[in-house]
């Protein structure tokens, strides 16, 4: 051989471990960034979940004012927001949530019975800004469901599925109501 054939063959060879190597980084990335989206679309969530927990003192202290003899209802929807509050992942999140939308509903229900609550100019702020929080939610939810989807998909499927165990890349847990949950499924309705 002589020596522009093994410059060939020595050319070939490193540019076929450059393209190699090139591949495991962009995979590698590729996974890892799609790990992180699935965390930031989480946090998307918990960031609404946590300003909906924020409103809700606010609403219960202005139906209190008129409402002073419902003591139960206020009770739940304090341990509702308190569970939701501490819950932990999807799964708990969502369980948490359900519960909380359920005492909201009887929450909001009890202003039916009081005229002057449903004109309080204040109250009528928290009825909005309680819906413009749960639509925010909503969408969080479905970009974190879809990111999840995506990142699902990428550690299942070859090449990713090689290097996910490795990278201790595992499924991430869709953001659902809980099974037969009529409360998540349907979002408390807050206008009157």
């Amino acid at each position: 051989m002589n020596t522009k054939t093994v410059a060939i063959i020595i050319g070939a060879v490193v540019a076929a471990i450059l393209i190699i190597v090139i591949a495991i980084i962009s995979i590698r990335n590729g996974l890892i960034s799609r790990d992180e989206a699935v965390r930031a679309a989480w946090s998307q969530i918990d960031t609404q979940l946590q300003r909906r927990a924020d409103l809700i003192p606010n609403l219960v202290n202005t139906v209190k004012g008129y409402a002073k003899h419902e003591d139960k209802i206020f009770t739940e929807v304090a341990d509702a927001r308190s569970r939701l509050i501490g819950a932990q992942g999807p799964e708990a999140k969502a369980e948490a949530g359900a519960q909380l939308n359920s005492a909201l509903g009887r929450l909001i229900a009890i202003a039916e019975n009081y005229p002057d609550l449903k004109a309080n100019q204040n109250f009528i702020r928290l009825q909005d800004e309680l819906a413009g929080t749960e639509n925010r939610i909503a969408v969080a939810r479905g970009r974190y469901n879809e990111t999840v989807r995506a990142y699902n998909a990428a550690i299942r499927k070859f090449p990713g599925s090689i290097f996910a165990p490795g990278l201790g890349l595992t499924a991430a847990e869709y953001f659902q109501p809980p099974e037969g949950s009529a409360a998540v499924q349907k979002v408390p309705t807050v206008a009157f």
